[in-house]
């Protein structure tokens, strides 16, 4: 009954200039990640109501000499169906899927996937989400093959639904002050799936004090 997010929610994505322009242009194909660490899973992501952090992302890119020159784009997105980790609902299945995969990797003989810390991480905030993300996948090819399997059995009808988004709340970066359990770089990230739930990309505005703002008008208006 509540599982669908009707609402929109504002997704900034750092990536490259030039990217950026041309899915601003609606000249570019919507490009979704495959790596095999991504933290939600395969698909395109953005920090949700999150500028800063994307900046700070999109320049380290740049740093690292990983991307030409950082920029931020946002986008309107409606979350659909979405597989939520900051319900109580969707945690739960995380078990369920995870003795699953276990499982079918053993039976298949394939290692189990592990999340691991990078290096240069000093806060060993297991930056590269191996299992996470074979999980989460893992869960998305089972729910598909159920919802295939019905849509035969029943003549086209089924009652399984798929994930249109991922989302989920995470912890990083050390603490905030000294003793705190608030952490630098914590957010809240989206991965969309289904393209559709992407409503439009636009350039973000430069926000402006708005009493300097009224300052000026007024002040041009005594002249």
């Amino acid at each position: 009954m509540y599982d669908i997010r009707p609402n929109l929610v504002i997704g900034f994505h750092g990536c490259d200039k030039s990217i950026a322009d041309k899915l601003v242009a609606n000249q570019a194909v919507i490009e979704k990640s495959e790596k095999p660490y991504d933290w939600l899973g395969h698909g395109m992501y953005f920090w949700e109501n999150n500028l800063e952090r994307a900046w700070l992302w999109a320049k380290d890119k740049e740093q690292r000499g990983q991307i030409k020159e950082a920029s931020v784009v946002g986008a309107v997105l409606q979350l659909g169906n979405c597989l939520d980790f900051l319900d109580s609902k969707y945690l739960s299945l995380l078990s369920v899927y995870y003795k699953l995969m276990v499982a079918n990797f053993e039976a298949l003989k394939k290692p189990i996937p592990k999340n691991k810390d990078v290096k240069q991480d000093e806060h060993k905030d297991k930056l590269i989400r191996e299992l996470d993300c074979a999980l989460i996948e893992f869960m998305h090819e089972q729910i598909f093959s159920d919802y295939q399997q019905e849509i035969v059995a029943n003549g086209g009808y089924t009652n399984v639904k798929l994930f249109d988004s991922t989302r989920g709340v995470f912890t990083e970066g050390g603490e905030a002050f000294p003793g705190s359990a608030i952490q630098m770089k914590s957010h809240i990230q989206i991965c969309i799936r289904n393209f559709n739930s992407i409503k439009g990309f636009f350039l973000p505005r430069d926000e402006k004090d708005f009493v300097t703002v009224l300052k000026e008008e007024y002040a041009r208006k005594a002249e």
